[in-house]
């Protein structure tokens, strides 16, 4: 996919326009209740070079309208639209990769500054351009944004404009020619709200179609919009220029009253305070035998006509591959794993510390005959610790990151397999450091056997726990997408494997269906593992200062915990393809997810 990329201020975007007709959408309340409207045959146009402000009362179907013709929501609803562009009318798939769409909430990095975020976004978007050609490209989009002074800022210490306009930011370097804005104003003062809007207004003269929803924007910010889309119970009420609007309710007898405001005036009247004029402004507004639209399309042609005249530099650059991005994000999970000093630096204190006094808790429970079960407790507690450290983390970062992934990757940031990849790769050497924090000091300071090979093998072992673990985690983030829940139902289903292992109830105790219910634990492959690891590959007679010790021999113990017919390398396989099968399925889970909304 080529971008035209103008190294100037407001370059000339290419002109799309959007014409919807008779766009219905409707929604089931309850599993049994009734089907409600929310969109009852709308039908407008949307004209490049214009900045239109989509209005109503709420409940009114903004959002909804808004969601529907950037793609955001793709199914429940019916009607047509058309994308027109200078070329003809254009694909779905093309048109989607010319726009972009800002949601209300920023979701932005907090721990990258201004100037490595977009740097982040120009390699992700742009592929063909130097270095240098890049960083004049950011340097003029922040200057024109007036975010240049605080390009060394972290994201987290902006202003609510400030993050707003970074958010346009970084959609702006590939110059999409159509940009979507949801609610641009919400939780901006009135200084930041007339800037952002003022913003929107040179973006639009520009050549690009621009439009947002806007809940009620005073008299200063409704003039600067060029059209209004008015709607009100699913239906629109009036759909033109937004100097047009006085006289339009007073062709009907509703006159605004001598220095109201006239978007507070449009809401008091399609919310009935002046009477039920509903049926007649529907009827009006679907009557288009006199336009209400500015009648000066001609103009803003020529003026955007004008400012790509002046541009000084215009290359044709093609997006990045999907490798190359790989690597981007590489750097940003790896990047933001070492910057968050609680995701590494204070992991690996607490494996630490959790190995050394879990070591000398169970000191000498491996050379000690008597005392072979605390030792096979001392595993089990181990996978309990990893397992949960692992997974709860993970169970709460997909449900933080969903709203920023999705942004990122409905605005062609990125593929989805692709940040996938990367997050997983960027996991694995983590898991591995905190599996060694916790195995190395746990394992010599409780006298397991000084074997080299048995300590790879057993730290070996909780590695493949705690990257199982994670794994696990992510698949349920993924489905409850509840922070709450998915730590609840992850602390459950941890629970319920565990009883599953062999420890707590002997296996070949267990009914019939549990026995062959527990090959699907985790918990039961690695303890299986770990006993094999350390009684099994020969081992010899464990001292036992009494005179009788049931389990000085390692064969005794492993026949009681039902192990003997077991080997260490099938147990590592089949926790590795439980490993590769959560991923896998929560990969498709999180690409559903994202399919849906």
């Amino acid at each position: 996919m080529y971008h035209r990329v103008v190294l100037l201020a407001l370059p000339r975007a290419q002109a799309i326009d959007i014409n919807f007709n008779d766009i219905r959408y409707e929604v089931k309340s309850g599993l049994r209740g009734p089907k409600k409207q929310v969109l009852k045959g709308v039908s407008g146009t949307f004209k490049s070079g214009e900045l239109t402000a989509i209005m109503g009362p709420s409940g009114a179907g903004k959002s909804t309208l808004l969601n529907i013709l950037t793609g955001f929501e793709q199914n429940h609803w019916k009607g047509q639209i058309e994308y027109v562009g200078e070329n003809g009318e254009h694909t779905w798939n093309e048109y989607r990769k010319q726009s972009c769409y800002i949601q209300q909430d920023d979701n932005l990095h907090p721990l990258f500054t201004v100037s490595e975020i977009m740097w982040m976004a120009t390699n992700l978007k742009i592929g063909s351009l130097s270095r240098k050609a890049k960083a004049m490209l950011i340097d003029d989009v922040l200057e024109n944004l007036d975010l240049i002074k605080t390009k060394n800022t972290a994201c987290s210490n902006l202003s609510g404009g400030q993050k707003k306009r970074l958010s346009i930011a970084l959609e702006l370097v590939d110059n999409p020619p159509v940009m979507f804005l949801d609610e641009p104003t919400t939780g901006l003062d009135s200084l930041s709200s007339y800037q952002c809007i003022s913003l929107l207004k040179s973006l639009a003269k520009a050549g690009r179609t621009i439009v947002c929803t806007i809940h009620q924007p005073s008299a200063i910010l409704y003039e600067m919009f060029d059209n209004v889309y008015l709607l009100a119970q699913g239906m629109c009420m009036y759909e033109g220029a937004t100097i047009n609007t006085i006289s339009y309710f007073a062709s009907i007898g509703l006159h605004c009253p001598k220095y109201h405001n006239p978007a507070d005036f449009m809401i008091e009247v399609v919310s009935n305070e002046y009477g039920n004029f509903t049926d007649h402004l529907v009827s009006l507004a679907s009557n288009k035998e006199k336009c209400w639209r500015l009648d000066t399309p001609q103009s803003t042609k020529e003026e955007s006509s004008d400012c790509n005249n002046q541009t000084k530099a215009t290359v044709l650059i093609q997006a990045p591959s999907e490798f190359n991005r790989f690597f981007v994000l590489m750097n940003r999970c790896m990047t933001q794993v070492f910057r968050d000093w609680t995701m590494i630096h204070l992991k690996i204190i607490m494996h630490l510390l959790v190995g050394v006094l879990l070591g000398l808790l169970f000191s000498g429970c491996s050379q000690d005959g008597s005392k072979a079960i605390s030792n096979v407790g001392f595993m089990v507690v181990g996978c309990v610790y990893l397992a949960y450290t692992s997974m709860m983390p993970a169970v709460l970062k997909l449900p933080s990151e969903f709203p920023t992934l999705r942004k990122e990757r409905f605005n062609n940031w990125y593929q989805l397999r692709t940040y996938y990849i990367a997050l997983l790769i960027t996991t694995i050497p983590l898991q591995v450091v905190f599996a060694l924090a916790y195995s190395s000091p746990a394992y010599f300071l409780s006298h397991q056997p000084t074997e080299v090979n048995r300590f790879l093998m057993y730290s070996f072992v909780f590695t493949l726990v705690a990257l199982l673990a994670e794994s696990f985690g992510f698949l349920i983030g993924t489905v409850l997408n509840d922070p709450v829940n998915g730590t609840f139902c992850g602390a459950i289903l941890t629970s319920s494997l565990l009883l599953l292992s062999g420890f707590f109830a002997l296996l070949k105790y267990t009914p019939t269906i549990l026995y062959y219910v527990s090959y699907l634990s985790y918990f039961r492959h690695s303890l299986h593992a770990l006993v094999h690891v350390i009684y099994g590959f020969g081992r010899e007679k464990i001292p036992c200062p009494r005179i009788y010790c049931h389990y000085r021999l390692p064969e005794v113990l492993m026949t009681e915990f039902s192990m003997m017919d077991g080997k260490y390398w099938v147990d590592i396989l089949v926790i590795f393809c439980n490993y590769l099968f959560f991923r896998t399925i929560a990969y498709w889970m999180l690409k559903r997810k994202l399919s849906t909304v």
